[in-house]
């Protein structure tokens, strides 16, 4: 994939501002709990991640932790404990510039019921999942931080834009802290969607699915 172009260095303290407000929205809105969750963005000398334990409802730009490429905490907080989950997606995907992880209801709910495959862990029911979101796969339970699901998710990174890790809820990169955070809002509704209908609908078919693709370069 191509890499994405490079931010000013004058750019942090706008994107330290982004990471806030898609963190408040977020939060607002009950997509994410207490001190559950974390956003990173990558810079041009390292990466912004919200500190750990933070509440994404009340983040403090200058709290935000900074780290170079080698992972040293360089600035703000303590780094979450989920940095090197991040930099393995980084390192995969050049055009990812933010990532976003949350716990969200149904996500988790979605997990805890039963996906619909380890390799789609949604069907293609509406035409904005699929443009939006595309294929998300299931990472089996480990606890949070285990270095096995970095190199799980790390492996992926290039080839899907979201996984969602049972019981712990879905990690989402996209070229922006704000893209992601918009493409994991898409993912989580479907969730909702799928959990809330009885019976359950049928998938977009595939005469459907080609002209999204056609259309709209959707990834499906």
């Amino acid at each position: 994939m191509t890499g994405a172009p490079a931010l000013h260095v004058n750019d942090e303290a706008r994107v330290r501002e982004e990471i806030c407000v898609s963190g408040a929205s977020l939060y607002q809105r009950g997509y994410t709990v207490g001190t559950a969750g974390n956003i990173s963005a990558r810079l041009n000398d390292g990466w912004l991640i919200t500190p750990t334990d933070a509440c994404l409802g009340r983040l403090d730009p200058a709290e935000i932790a900074k780290v170079d490429f080698n992972g040293n905490a360089v600035s703000g907080g303590k780094p979450s404990k989920t940095l090197a989950l991040h930099r393995g997606i980084y390192a995969r995907n050049g055009e990812a510039r933010g990532i976003v992880h949350t716990h969200s209801t149904h996500l988790v709910a979605l997990t805890l019921a039963g996906v619909w495959r380890d390799t789609d862990v949604l069907p293609p029911i509406t035409p904005y999942y699929v443009m939006k979101v595309g294929h998300v796969p299931l990472i089996r339970y480990r606890r949070p931080g285990d270095p096995q699901v970095a190199e799980q998710i790390a492996a992926l990174a290039d080839t899907v834009r979201a996984v969602l890790l049972e019981r712990l809820g879905p990690v989402v990169w996209e070229r922006s802290v704000a893209h992601a955070a918009y493409a994991l809002e898409e993912l989580e509704e479907t969730a909702r969607l799928w959990l809330m209908t009885n019976p359950r609908p049928a998938p977009l078919d595939e005469a459907a699915l080609e002209e999204l693709r056609t259309v709209f370069g959707a990834r499906w």
